[in-house]
């Protein structure tokens, strides 16, 4: 385990080397700069703005002392916010996204793996018809044509919830609705096609025939091997609600870390970009990194170092 923990952490530092030097090159050939705005500045103060922040510098010098800071553990200060560090600013806004995200991957979980388990169950009838109608619309509409649809629909027309904000319980019920429809729809296709497979698999046939009861068979053989699709999506579903929180909190005007990076984008707040890129990035590395971690422990057949036993 140790060998195998070890492992992973050195793809995840070369994987994030990868991602920061990526992102800051690629970043510096967008033409313009932070302080290019409406409201002309003056040369003279441009050029005293650069020169604090290191713009004026070539760009290899700026990408080396970038990472001397990285390994530090400075981010440094925003270009826009003034008088603000980063780190600062992404701990302060990121509470609120957690929330959303942490909902929303909990209720996809729960909500896909029973309707992929009714649908299995009652493969051909009316439950596993209406489930896989349900996870067609899911995967088909994009996350902010649904967010704007239920926001007009159960915000303006019928008033059950706020359409902005994020003070209250209830104004949680809408965003996560929207971030976790299409989660939901591929755990539910998933876990049915699974589910599936598993119920005519042979040592199921063989389970029955010893006489097992109805729920041994379900909760020890058929849903300990039938969710193992769903944990290995898990990695990926992460990422996908973690990014799709950029869109949804600028729609329902939620002030959490997706809206900063939207705003540090189109404000070309250089420390910012990176600082928000690498947390993402951090993020998603340790997501895949548990999601192996548990997909060894859901089924010991597999093996750390690859493959399962014979």
């Amino acid at each position: 385990m140790v060998r195998y923990v070890a492992n992973k952490f050195f793809y995840m530092l070369v994987s994030l080397f990868i991602l920061i030097s990526a992102t800051f090159f690629l970043m510096k050939a967008i033409p313009g700069d932070p302080f290019m705005s409406e409201k002309k500045v003056p040369p003279e103060i441009q050029a005293r703005l650069m020169e604090q922040y290191g713009l004026d510098k070539p760009v290899y010098q700026q990408y080396l002392k970038y990472l001397g800071d990285i390994a530090t553990g400075d981010f440094g200060i925003s270009m826009k916010h003034q008088n603000q560090e980063v780190t600062g600013i992404i701990l302060d806004t990121f509470s609120a996204s957690l929330k959303l995200g942490v909902f929303a991957i909990v209720i996809s979980v729960i909500i896909g793996v029973l309707l992929g388990m009714l649908a299995a169950l009652y493969h051909r009838k009316l439950i596993d018809n209406v489930a896989m109608i349900l996870a067609v619309l899911g995967i088909a509409v994009p996350s902010f044509v649904l967010a704007s649809l239920i926001q007009f629909i159960f915000g303006e027309k019928l008033g059950w919830f706020h359409v902005m904000g994020f003070d209250g319980p209830l104004d949680y019920v809408l965003p996560v609705a929207a971030l976790s429809a299409q989660p939901i729809a591929f755990i539910a296709r998933l876990t049915r096609s699974s589910m599936l497979e598993v119920l005519h698999a042979d040592y199921i046939k063989t389970a029955k025939a010893k006489g097992l009861n109805w729920f041994t068979i379900m909760f020890r053989h058929v849903i300990r091997n039938g969710i193992l699709p769903v944990v290995t999506y898990i990695g990926p579903m992460t990422a996908n609600i973690i990014t799709g929180s950029v869109v949804i909190e600028q729609i329902f005007g939620i002030g959490g870390i997706g809206k900063v990076f939207v705003e540090c984008i189109t404000n070309r707040d250089y420390t910012m970009i990176m600082g928000v890129t690498i947390f993402y990035g951090v993020l998603l590395m340790l997501a895949r990194f548990i999601t192996d971690i548990v997909y060894v422990l859901v089924d010991p057949r597999i093996k750390l170092t690859g493959g399962k036993e014979g």
